[in-house]
């Protein structure tokens, strides 16, 4: 890279309970969760990343843990300039108190985002889901803040169902990608036309490659070169402490190379978007 900087655009803060996944004994597998800002810090400090955006952990099935991480986030980003937050949000009418509670925070000092994901429940095409999406967009557009949407193959996480809330709201409001699908079939429907229509229609979309198997980044790479549009839609991202920062970091570094390319992806894009 011609600029070592390095903005990373989607990590976690919180330590999540253990939980019995799937049928086996209680686990904490996300063990680089941190449950203070002081240990965040000392982690960007450590991997050398001058900005992040950081969002409350998830993964138990309780969404009042994942809410609750939203203070935290908040402290984060009101402590250090590096930091940006986003705030859990759900469009389940089970969390539509808690939802609005987040949705008063929006305009706390350093939240640029709201973060949705279907992996706690919920559908984007539930007709009982769109009441709050409806509004959580709104407030998105109002606040100008990016939303940031898991994706992962199958079921409420496909980019079959997720693309809808690109086809609804980003003409207005920007909706990052995170894992650019999340898998084989995600990564072939965005790069093989979807993610560069969505880029020409005039669709605020972005993404990062977080999670990405091998062969993607590579191929969304030759794909921005031949088709000439989305190198300022892509953004470096650890996931920590779900991903790994030097894999994540290793595998995008050789993918997008030295130049612009690699200059927008690291720090220019995030710039743009998180600011």
């Amino acid at each position: 890279m011609t600029d070592h900087r390095v903005f990373d655009a989607h990590r976690h803060l919180g330590v999540l309970p253990a939980f019995p996944f799937y049928g086996g004994p209680p686990v904490r597998p996300d063990i680089n969760a941190r449950a203070t800002v002081a240990q965040l810090l000392k982690d960007l400090d450590a991997q050398g990343v001058e900005r992040a955006l950081v969002l409350p952990n998830y993964g138990v099935p309780d969404p009042d843990v994942a809410f609750s991480f939203n203070e935290l986030c908040l402290e984060a980003a009101s402590t250090d300039d590096r930091i940006r937050c986003g705030l859990w949000v759900s469009p389940r009418p089970e969390d539509e108190q808690r939802t609005a509670a987040a949705l008063a925070l929006a305009g706390e000092p350093g939240v640029r985002a709201l973060k949705l994901s279907f992996l706690l429940g919920g559908r984007p095409t539930d007709p009982a889901c769109r009441p709050l999406l409806d509004r959580i967009f709104a407030v998105a557009r109002e606040r100008q803040l990016v939303v940031h949407v898991h994706t992962s193959p199958g079921a409420a996480s496909d980019i079959d169902e997720v693309g809808h809330l690109v086809e609804w709201y980003a003409d207005q409001v920007a909706v990052h990608l995170v894992h650019f699908g999340g898998g084989v079939s995600g990564h072939i429907k965005l790069a093989g036309h979807r993610f560069f229509d969505w880029v020409a229609a005039g669709k605020r979309v972005y993404t990062d490659l977080s999670w990405a198997v091998g062969f993607a980044p590579r191929w969304l790479v030759e794909e921005i070169s031949r088709r000439g549009i989305g190198h300022d839609r892509v953004l470096f991202a650890s996931d920590e402490p779900w991903g790994d920062y030097p894999g994540e970091f290793a595998q995008l570094s050789a993918a997008v190379g030295d130049g612009e390319l690699a200059d927008l992806v690291f720090h220019g894009t995030f710039e743009k978007l998180y600011g």
